[in-house]
């Protein structure tokens, strides 16, 4: 859960947060962080799902693949219903949420298909991608199965 993501899907759905962070202001807040880790955050979830549960969900990223929810019409759900329930169906229904998202983005798309590892990351985990070393890993995995499949060859 994004509480800073909650903050602007707030807005997106008509709603000023203003009030409601004065409330709640872990939950509600234009400040990136606040996490709890591990099982409190599907608390802070739930909380958020009593202010607004379309915009709450929204505010998650989901799967084996972490996917932000506000993607959901972005990439052809007919609602964030409708994106949870794939996203729930199991790692296949995952992995299929992560493929529309790969072809819904031409770049995104051209740099995993000629390898730009360094143009991918920064695309898909955003400008602080280097600190997470994301480009190196998935270069590193890269090789790694392209040495399993010629081992198995």
């Amino acid at each position: 859960f994004e509480r800073h993501v909650f903050w602007r899907r707030l807005v997106e759905h008509r709603i000023d947060p203003h009030p409601l962070s004065k409330k709640y202001p872990g939950i509600v807040t234009q400040q990136r962080g606040g996490y709890a880790g591990g099982l409190s955050e599907y608390t802070r979830l739930s909380v958020a799902r009593q202010i607004h549960p379309a915009a709450a969900y929204e505010s998650c990223s989901w799967g084996a693949f972490q996917i932000m929810g506000y993607h959901w019409e972005y990439l052809g759900f007919a609602s964030i219903d409708d994106f949870l329930e794939l996203n729930r169906s199991g790692e296949a229904g995952q992995l299929s949420v992560f493929v529309r998202f790969i072809l819904a983005d031409t770049n995104l798309h051209r740099a995993l298909k000629t390898k730009k590892w360094s143009t991918f990351s920064k695309l898909y985990n955003g400008p602080a991608y280097a600190e997470n070393l994301y480009d190196v890993k998935l270069s590193r995995a890269y090789s790694r199965h392209v040495e399993m499949l010629k081992d198995a060859a």
